[in-house]
Formats: C-alpha cells, structure tokens, sequence
C-alpha cells in the first residue's frame, strides 16, 4: 500500500483553479517534493491532503483511508507543519511539546518529548522560550511538536523558507536522519537545490504537474545542453545573451554564465564570436550536468 494517493483531484476558488486535475502516489518512506513557483497548487494540495482544505472533486487516500471520510483515521497518522506554524512565544520549548502533545491525546509523552528533544539537537535549551530561539530553533522545535504524537507520515510546507543556509542545512540533517526510521516525508519547497535530496519530485505549474520521477530522472529530459561560461564582462554578456536566438536560457551565477543552447558543438563558436564582436572575451566554457532548475525552466518554457 502506497503512503497516500491522489486521483484525479481538483480545488477551485470561486472561478481560480488552483489544483487542476491532479493524480500521484507517494510510496512508503520516500522523501516526496512538490516544487513549484508561489500559486501553483503547492500548498492547496497539501492542506487537501491534511483534510484543511475540501477538494471540488477527486479522491485522495492516506495509507488507504478516505480523507474526507475517515478525517480521525487519517488525523492520527499524519503531522503538518505549515508554512504559518505558530509556536507560543511565552511558552518554553518543554511546554510547546507538551501543549501539542495534549491537542493529540499523547499524555504519556514525557520520554517521548526528551527522544525528539535529543533527536533535534534542543535538550540544552529545553527552559528556553518559543520567542527567544533562532530562526532554525524554531523550525525545530516545529518539527519536534509535529512529530510528538509519532505520524507515520509528515507534511512539510516550506519548512526552511526564510531560515538561513546554516540552519537549513541543520534542518535537513534532522530530515536525512528522520527518514532513516521508516517515516514518509513530503514537502513543498521553492528551493530547487533541496528537493534534489528527495527521492522523487513533482514539478508544478498553474495547477497541473509537469512531471514526476527522481531527480536524476527528470534531468534525462533536459531540452538541451547547459553550457558554464566564463568572461570579461559577465552582466554585459548576460543582457547581450539574453537577446541572442540562439540562447535558449541564461542564468547569472557569481563570475560565471549558464546558457542553455540546442547543441555546444553547433553554437558555441557563434557565441563566442558574437561576444568578441561586442569587445566580450571569453576565457573559459565547459557543458555542465543541468540543475533541477535548468529542467524546470526548460520545461516552463516548451509550455509557452
């Protein structure tokens, strides 16, 4: 039996489609991604399949139970952390656990709460306020109360969104070693370089998903070749290359250029001698496995 199904699934805000006509299944112990640009469907499917939000039409099933019909079933088996977690700031981190522990009739909790506390690197600060942690702290201590009551599956939503890199790659120590116990995890996130590390991933837009399969999967189906690009002016080039027929995409990273072209062998003397003409020497190119972000884009672009 699969972690959760979706079939066939749409939500509509008055005349907004916001999920539009989605199926896939998450299979048990997987680490799953919905990836997305903001108001593609990410996080209305999510809360759809946490029995917040009531699908237009569809079925969605949670380790076989209906979410619609069996809501306590499925409530004892999942653990949400929304985008809008809020912990009580007058609360310290021993009583956040134990106040969320109680909302799921966990009464017995206190080994429990030390385990997680232990688990999420908090012990030492258990006497501490909500108000007076970190950002990272904080998502922590969020994921500590969303796991209190022991759910065999998680639903993340953008849980590292506004946290700094130390912390998000705290966070996802946590998440590697979590999913080591057996958990499903899935997650929305607008980080391309996170959901890299699920193992398989959604990409949707405008309600719809594009495509899902493993990271390694989806790079397969790049239009193109992404070619690294070292020269003398990298924003001049990057305005000059954005205007260029034969460049199907370019990003700016640091003192570097990544161009997608139909063909490197075909192009890249063209590139360079257009370059050159507008007194732009290049010093250095290489083609480059592309990026999750290099499919994607590719992917929005063949849809325009």
């Amino acid at each position: 039996m699969d972690a959760l199904t979706i079939t066939s699934v749409s939500k509509k805000f008055d005349n907004r489609i916001a999920v539009d006509d989605i199926s896939l299944s998450v299979h048990r112990g997987e680490m799953f991604a919905l990836v997305g640009p903001d108001g593609s469907g990410k996080t209305t499917t999510i809360r759809m399949l946490c029995g917040i939000v009531k699908p237009t039409s569809g079925d969605l099933r949670i380790l076989g139970f209906d979410v619609q019909k069996q809501k306590d079933d499925v409530k004892r088996r999942i653990g949400y952390l929304s985008q809008k977690f809020s912990l009580y700031g007058d609360l310290t981190i021993d009583e956040n656990i134990e106040f969320f522990a109680e909302i799921h009739g966990v009464y017995n909790y206190h080994a429990r709460r030390d385990e997680l506390l232990e688990f999420t690197r908090l012990t030492q600060f258990r006497d501490r306020l909500a108000e007076k942690l970190s950002g990272g702290m904080k998502q922590k201590l969020a994921l500590a109360c969303t796991l209190i009551h022991t759910p065999d599956i998680i639903f993340l939503d953008e849980p590292t969104t506004g946290v700094d890199p130390v912390s998000r790659r705290d966070f996802w120590k946590v998440l590697s070693a979590l999913l080591k116990t057996g958990i499903t995890i899935v997650m929305t996130t607008p980080y391309l370089d996170e959901a890299e590390r699920c193992t398989r991933v959604a990409l949707m837009d405008a309600g719809k998903i594009l495509m899902t399969d493993s990271p390694a999967n989806l790079k397969k189906v790049m239009n193109g070749e992404v070619i690294e690009l070292v020269c003398s002016n990298i924003r001049g080039s990057f305005s000059l290359l954005k205007k260029f027929s034969l460049v199907k995409e370019v990003q700016a990273f640091g003192d570097r250029l990544n161009i997608v072209l139909n063909s490197s062998q075909n192009d890249m003397q063209k590139i360079i001698q257009y370059l050159n003409s507008n007194s732009i020497s290049v010093s250095d190119w290489r083609v480059v496995k592309p990026s999750l972000e290099n499919v994607f884009i590719s992917l929005l672009s063949d849809r325009k």
